[in-house]
């Protein structure tokens, strides 16, 4: 099997989108002899410059190609086709986003995270406003599969863009491979770890972290580790406030080490999230055995299971009452967090990886049925 996956969003920061293409790609570069695939990397960027320590089997194509150029053209000409970029005969062409690349002869496959790009298109950059919620539903019905993290998002996909759920192959987040802490912290911090975005509902979490610090003037620190957006500027702001000033930590985006440590020495880890297609964070805390409270909202529940509490991210009481609930139960912190490592190990990217073979071989299967119907006699011309 020869594929061809678009590493963009991985040349940057690794969180979200990134971090799941990374992620992927090496496990997929895992299995080895007759049935191991031929990996293909593909980046085009005016700043960025592929990686240069690829996994073993991965081949790089590096194109000097601005990003938002080269997705205006895939997107409203579908032009030009992948081949004229990265010659090879290939098999499947995954984008790891909502939207087609454009490739004549290969099995397409794309990707669907969330579907917040059709909730609240005003919260995506301009490129997402601009082409997503007028092309993802022809693309996802052009597409050969299309791929989502979490059941919860196959069924909303299927619901707002009128797609078959056999079309649909979901494609778990594997847990990171981190050793569990030794022992939990008697004192440390609360974590919050994402992009500061509406969506992620930091405002109410600060409100209810002032609530508890009423109550309670010993309530340890508040980090925020995730980078800033236009929209975070007046959540961001009330850190100075005086309710909040000095108890409050933004870390901006942080490396792998430092978020390990971060999670390593949190008291417990808070996911007050409107609405998420899977929900890393909740993952990662539970891997490394830190306390999960988390929203009921989106995929959250699905992620965390039994291994963490719940609550309404729209009841600002209600997060304020469970985070003091978790912060002062010792008991109650070891067994979340030994249910969390339990419920993290059913997670893996090696698991993930043939979720992801097998999305490709029903892809490929479909491309070459749809051929083959194309050049039937009397056959109408019909999009490949």
């Amino acid at each position: 099997m020869r594929i061809l996956i678009d590493y963009r969003p991985a040349l940057r920061h690794r969180t979200g989108v990134g971090l799941w293409v990374a992620r992927l790609v090496e496990a997929l570069a895992e299995r080895q002899g007759a049935s191991a695939p031929e990996i293909t990397v593909f980046s085009s960027s005016w700043k960025d410059r592929l990686v240069s320590v690829l996994p073993v089997g991965v081949t790089g194509v590096d194109r000097r190609v601005p990003v938002s150029l080269l997705n205006w053209l895939w997107h409203r000409l579908e032009w030009p086709d992948v081949a004229t970029l990265v010659p090879g005969n290939f098999d499947v062409v995954h984008s790891p986003s909502p939207l087609l690349i454009p490739a004549r002869s290969a099995a397409r496959v794309v990707t669907i995270h969330d579907i917040d790009f059709l909730r609240h298109p005003e919260r995506g950059t301009r490129e997402i406003r601009r082409d997503y919620p007028l092309l993802a539903r022809a693309h996802a019905h052009r597409a050969d599969a299309v791929v989502v993290p979490s059941a919860h998002t196959a069924d909303e996909v299927a619901r707002r863009l009128d797609l078959p759920r056999d079309r649909i192959i979901v494609c778990r987040n594997g847990a990171p491979d981190w050793p569990a802490r030794q022992q939990q912290p008697r004192t440390g911090h609360l974590l919050f770890v994402g992009t500061i975005t509406p969506r992620k509902n930091v405002d109410r979490l600060l409100t209810a972290y002032a609530q508890v610090r009423a109550r309670r003037p010993g309530t340890p620190p508040l980090v925020l580790a995730g980078r800033s957006t236009r929209q975070s500027r007046q959540t961001l702001a009330r850190l100075a406030s005086p309710s909040l000033a000095g108890h409050v930590r933004h870390e901006g985006y942080v490396d792998d080490r430092r978020l390990r440590t971060l999670y390593e020495e949190a008291l417990l880890v808070v996911l007050p999230s409107l609405d998420e297609g899977f929900g890393i964070p909740a993952l990662e805390a539970m891997a490394v055995g830190a306390p999960v409270v988390a929203a009921a909202r989106g995929a959250l529940p699905e992620v965390v299971g039994d291994a963490g509490l719940l609550f309404d991210p729209l009841d600002v009481s209600a997060l304020a009452a469970i985070l003091e609930r978790v912060m002062t139960d010792e008991p109650l912190r070891h067994r979340l967090a030994a249910a969390g490592l339990a419920r993290a190990s059913q997670f893996s990217w090696r698991a993930s990886a043939e979720a992801l073979r097998g999305a490709y071989t029903r892809a490929i299967d479909r491309r070459r049925q749809r051929l083959a119907a194309h050049h039937e006699p009397g056959a109408k011309q019909r999009d490949l």
